[in-house]
């Protein structure tokens, strides 16, 4: 018995358990001013890491910069001047409100569309809840 106890502390001493913070990590927007524009050169990158479509992000980036918005290539640009650091901030709270579960906290969640209300489904956690609705 105390052979398997030993066993099982140098186990646990070898394992590296990941906090929230090493698993996910929020990208850096790569955003810049270029005459009238705002350009964010990494945006479907981004897109791809957080698992959204990245014609959703652009919809509510638009919105939230109240600026038109398009994509070229893997570049969003937006007809406004915003800091690199607004860029950032909106790019966080769309993080909170279309990634991050509102139960666990955790990034492993879909957006689905149930009759006519989008929905944010979990896969860690298996909670639903329902998000604002982009128009």
């Amino acid at each position: 018995m105390m052979e398997y106890e030993k066993m099982l502390e140098e186990a646990y001493s070898k394992i590296k358990t990941a906090g929230k913070d090493e698993r996910f990590e929020i990208p850096k927007a790569e955003a810049f001013v270029q005459g009238a524009f705002t350009i964010v050169k990494n945006f479907s990158q981004i897109a791809d890491y957080l698992r959204r479509d990245v014609k959703h992000m652009l919809k509510f980036f638009a919105r939230e910069l109240a600026a038109p918005g398009s994509l070229e290539g893997g570049k969003a640009i937006f007809q406004t001047r915003v800091s690199q650091k607004t860029v950032q901030q909106k790019l966080e709270e769309y993080i909170n409100e279309y990634v991050l579960c509102k139960e666990c906290k955790k990034p492993d969640t879909k957006l689905l569309k149930e009759d006519r209300i989008m929905v944010m489904k979990c896969e860690a956690c298996g909670a639903k809840c329902p998000v604002k609705q982009l128009k």
